[in-house]
C-alpha cells in the first residue's frame, strides 16, 4: 500500500479485525444477521453453493464482481463471501470477557483474514468466523479491503 499512498498522498492500509467485523455486522446500524446483511446467504454472498460462474453458462467457480449481491446495513457489499479480505492484526485467541475494539496478538506471524470466499462453506462466511495464514500465502479466493 506503500505506492497507493504515494501515489494519492492518503494513509490507506488494511483494517483491524475489529474494524473489519464491525464493518461487517453493520456498524451502528447493525440488525444482528449472520452475514453481512442477512440471515440468508445467498442474498448477500458468492459462495460454495452458489458461485459458479454463471456468465456464458461455464460451470466453474470464481470471483465475482462486487455489488451484485445486496449490501449490508452500512451499503457495503460482498463482506461475506466471494473472497475472504485480510486484515492486518496478528492472530491470536481472544478471552471471552467483552471488549470493545479489541486488539489482535503482539507479537507472532500469522495474520488474519475474513469473511468467507466464493470456494467458502455457509459458516466460514459468518461474520463471526475467523481464518488465518502466513502473509506470503497467495490464493484466487483471498483479497483485501482497504481502509482510509
Amino acid at each position: 500500500m506503500s505506492k497507493l499512498n504515494a501515489l494519492t498522498g492518503e494513509q490507506f492500509r488494511l483494517p483491524t479485525e475489529a474494524e473489519w467485523e464491525y464493518a461487517a455486522r453493520g456498524g451502528a446500524k447493525s440488525r444482528g444477521y449472520k452475514y453481512s446483511g442477512s440471515n440468508t446467504l445467498s442474498d448477500v454472498a458468492w459462495y460454495e453453493e452458489n458461485a459458479y460462474n454463471v456468465e456464458g453458462g461455464i460451470d466453474d467457480y470464481g470471483t465475482h464482481q462486487v455489488g451484485t449481491k445486496s449490501a449490508n446495513e452500512l451499503g457495503i457489499y460482498d463482506m461475506s463471501g466471494n473472497v475472504w479480505e485480510w486484515c492486518n492484526d496478528l492472530y491470536g485467541a481472544y478471552n471471552s470477557d467483552d471488549q470493545t475494539n479489541p486488539k489482535g496478538a503482539s507479537k507472532g506471524n500469522i495474520r488474519l483474514f475474513r469473511g468467507g470466499g466464493w470456494g467458502s462453506t455457509e459458516s466460514e462466511c459468518a461474520v463471526t468466523y475467523r481464518n488465518y495464514a502466513t502473509p506470503n500465502v497467495r490464493n484466487i479466493n483471498i483479497g483485501l479491503r482497504i481502509a482510509l
